[in-house]
């Protein structure tokens, strides 16, 4: 697994980035697919593998795991993640992800 929350060095008098990662996982167990993304895909992919009690009712609880990542891309900015995200969710993006499952 990469590891895609990073910083980048800043440019000369710079501010700091933050990579984002737009990610699909799917349920081991329902086969389901989830596609979201995330400036810390580890924290993230813990998270919906119920690591870290939090939302009771969000998709990844209500549907049984283990969760395991079957696609990422990095992205340079929010905005360019949440784009992203939209595309995947997308039938033709959904299509796309599904022909990455091995």
């Amino acid at each position: 697994m990469v590891a895609v929350a990073q910083r980048l060095d800043p440019p000369a008098g710079g501010l700091w980035s933050i990579m984002y990662s737009v990610y699909a996982i799917k349920s081991t167990t329902t086969e389901k697919i989830y596609i979201g993304f995330t400036s810390n895909l580890d924290i993230r992919l813990r998270s919906h593998n119920q690591e870290f009690k939090t939302k009771r009712n969000s998709y990844t609880r209500l549907n049984a795991g283990p969760w395991i990542l079957i696609y990422h891309e990095d992205c340079l900015t929010k905005r360019e993640a949440q784009a992203r995200e939209k595309q995947l969710k997308s039938y033709k993006g959904r299509e796309f992800v599904k022909s990455k499952i091995k």
